[in-house]
């Protein structure tokens, strides 16, 4: 069976992985959407800033001549070095089309050559070539799907003649995905191992160490060897075990005081011979013994005010009267404001046991308590009627 523990860090890293999971995968759906935003602006933006390149690089209008497709007196048909400055400088894909032919491109095909006399997309022809719009948006580039931008090519007279294209891949969008999920991953598992080791500090200090040290005090319990109080610092419900496991060896102590007492007692008046003078001196020792019970009886009641003296039937379930004693001999040899930390330092108590005491003195009218303001939180003070 594992430990507590054991237990406790696995359900904590449970829930961290569950929760790592769940954040990267509303992380990549909604980083999904912002990407394919961004690159359309992006397709958008290349395509006007590549076409005021070439208008800028080679001055004058689009024509046709002898069937290739020139801009002012410079060939455009398979001019790569045009194409790849501009691919290279925007990151896109880059085609330039005469009609619906492509003339120019980077785009390559499964053999790693450029696909030239290729033709555009149906529904981009449409959009371009006949009705003479841009089109931002989607399109099948020879068989890969891309974020692209197409834009009309005008003669002079403004007739179109062809197109001009920019294109992001669908595997450049993933691949910012995939490296933005990565980041975010390695960040997260960072976190969830710094979060374990804190959660292993603070379990093992403050819950696993108190407990520890309770199971040997009721092991020296369950062998009759406890000598001592354990004194643990943990939560509230570490103290609150604490302090019922204190009290009941205060309890165990008594009873065995009680009992090495009848013991002593018992040997004591035992007679060794059935004899009259024998028989005598018995009962003399037994009434010696019961007188001196009574005595000390009346000097431990003489030590305390009568009104201090409360009898063990008196005491609400969980108070000791040895330890009440204890405490009232205590705030009667300091007749001044003390508070529960002052007294369990002085009777070697633990802080909350001393401070049921006090409680149940201050209800019975024997103490009188008051807060003393400073820095920090106030300290409740008690002090004898």
């Amino acid at each position: 069976m594992r430990s507590l523990k054991h237990q406790i860090l696995i359900l904590l890293l449970g829930s961290l992985f569950l929760l790592a999971v769940c954040f990267l995968a509303v992380l990549g759906w909604y980083m999904k959407d912002r990407v394919v935003a961004a690159t359309i602006i992006k397709a958008q933006t290349d395509l006007t800033t590549c076409g005021e390149i070439i208008d800028k690089t080679y001055p004058g209008s689009w024509s046709v001549q002898e069937g290739n497709l020139y801009k002012g007196t410079t060939k455009i048909n398979l001019n790569n070095d045009l194409v790849d400055y501009l691919s290279r400088l925007s990151g896109d894909t880059v085609t330039i089309f005469l009609g619906d032919t492509r003339v120019a491109t980077t785009v390559l095909g499964s053999n790693g050559e450029r696909v030239i006399g290729t033709k555009v997309s149906a529904n981009v022809a449409q959009t371009v070539l006949q009705n003479g719009q841009t089109y931002i948006g989607e399109a099948n580039v020879v068989g890969q799907w891309h974020q692209s931008g197409y834009a009309p090519l005008r003669a002079e007279n403004g007739n179109i003649i062809g197109i001009f294209y920019v294109g992001i891949s669908h595997a450049y969008e993933q691949e910012i995905i995939t490296r933005s999920l990565i980041t975010m991953a390695v960040l997260g598992l960072a976190l969830t191992i710094l979060i374990a080791l804190l959660t292993w500090f603070f379990i093992q200090r403050v819950i696993i160490n108190p407990l520890h040290n309770i199971m040997l005090g009721t092991r020296d319990v369950a062998t009759g060897h406890m000598t001592q109080k354990v004194k643990v610092s943990g939560a509230k419900e570490i103290e609150e075990l604490e302090d019922a496991f204190n009290q009941m060896v205060e309890q165990f102590q008594s009873f065995t005081g009680e009992i090495n007492r009848a013991t002593s007692s018992n040997q004591e008046s035992e007679p060794i011979e059935i004899e009259s003078g024998t028989v005598t001196e018995s009962i003399q020792s037994s009434e010696g013994v019961i007188q001196t019970a009574v005595t000390a009886e009346q000097e431990q009641k003489s030590e305390l005010d009568t009104a201090w003296f409360i009898a063990e039937e008196e005491l609400p379930k969980g108070l000791n009267q040895t330890t009440l004693v204890q405490i009232t001999q205590f705030l009667q040899a300091n007749r001044r404001p003390l508070s529960s930390e002052d007294v369990a330092e002085g009777v070697k108590l633990t802080r909350v046991t001393v401070r049921r005491y006090l409680e149940f003195l201050e209800e019975r009218g024997l103490l009188v308590s008051k807060l003393k303001y400073g820095i920090g939180r106030p300290v409740k003070l008690f002090i004898p009627s």
